[in-house]
């Protein structure tokens, strides 16, 4: 229990220097956005190349792979259900809305929270895999498509191969499952420029949050309450239902829920930064569900160990 409490007193402090830092405008007008494209381009392609490359083959595609798939496809598909269907949202919109439903932050606070609570910091690393492999390339692609305005096979096909994020987990990954072993000298400095991703993400997400209120009138608070309600009340009970469906008992079944109700990763804030599309949706969505997981993760705790 004191582990989750642990894990998120560390991350608010972090996020609070952020947002010192933005409310003096110590980095000036500019230094938010330079903050984010250093993440996106460089930094977060580094942390994510050594956790896969660190990660054992046979956690990467345990059962929890596949109970992480189910239970964030669910949270999408209900998002985008409301959200294209019955509201009418443009495509880059919804993509950030679904992403806010259902992307957990698997590093930043999974990794803490796989420490202290789970006992094993690569309990985060199949989600982690998934989301980078699976749900970034797809949701990039649409971001791509819905701001670029050109659609074609070959686009598609080779997103992938272009987004500095996703070729950092493709070269994580080929190092888990041949066990090539990188040398050190070589190593190390992937390990330390990955090391700055976290601190200085949840940093730039603090930045955002000078200046502004949440849930303000007209900012599309419909949609962050519905991501919201999906990411803290939805998601971890499909989880925890498809979890028992798959015979999943005891610690991992705990795993499962608990990695399920992680709040929604500053990745999506950074994807919406990046396109310029649904900022608002992202930054509210995280804030809440940041605060709300804390309630999620104790309740897991009392009701499932």
């Amino acid at each position: 229990m004191s582990g989750v409490l642990t894990g998120f007193v560390v991350i608010g402090i972090i996020i609070a220097v952020g947002y010192l830092v933005g409310r003096i405008d110590l980095l000036g007008k500019h230094g938010q956005q330079v903050m984010a494209r250093a993440i996106f381009f460089v930094l977060s392609p580094c942390l994510l190349f050594t956790v896969l490359a660190e990660a054992e083959v046979d956690r990467l595609f345990s059962p929890l792979l596949v109970v992480s798939l189910l239970a964030a496809t669910s949270a999408f598909g209900v998002f985008l259900l409301v959200a294209v269907l019955v509201w009418r949202r443009k495509m880059p919109e919804a993509t950030i809305g679904a992403l806010a439903s259902g992307y957990v932050n698997a590093n930043n606070i999974g990794i803490p929270v796989s420490v202290y609570v789970l006992g094993d910091a690569t309990y985060s690393a199949p989600v982690v895999l998934l989301q980078m492999l699976i749900f970034a390339p797809v949701a990039l692609t649409l971001l791509d498509l819905g701001t670029g305005g050109k659609a074609s096979v070959g686009r598609i096909l080779t997103q992938p191969f272009r987004n500095p994020i996703i070729i950092g987990s493709l070269l994580g990954l080929l190092v888990s499952v041949t066990g090539i072993t990188v040398p050190e000298p070589i190593f190390e400095p992937f390990r330390l420029i990955g090391a700055a991703a976290l601190p200085l993400m949840l940093m730039n997400f603090g930045m955002s949050l000078s200046g502004t209120k949440i849930l303000q009138a007209g900012s599309g608070r419909r949609d962050v309450l519905l991501a919201t309600t999906i990411k803290l009340a939805i998601m971890p009970v499909v989880a925890w239902l498809i979890g028992v469906g798959f015979g999943i008992t005891g610690h991992e079944l705990f795993a499962v829920v608990v990695l399920a109700g992680l709040p929604t990763a500053q990745n999506v804030f950074n994807y919406a930064q990046r396109y310029s599309r649904g900022v608002i949706l992202s930054r509210d969505t995280i804030l809440l569900t940041t605060v709300g997981s804390v309630a999620v993760l104790l309740v897991a705790s009392l009701l499932l160990t």
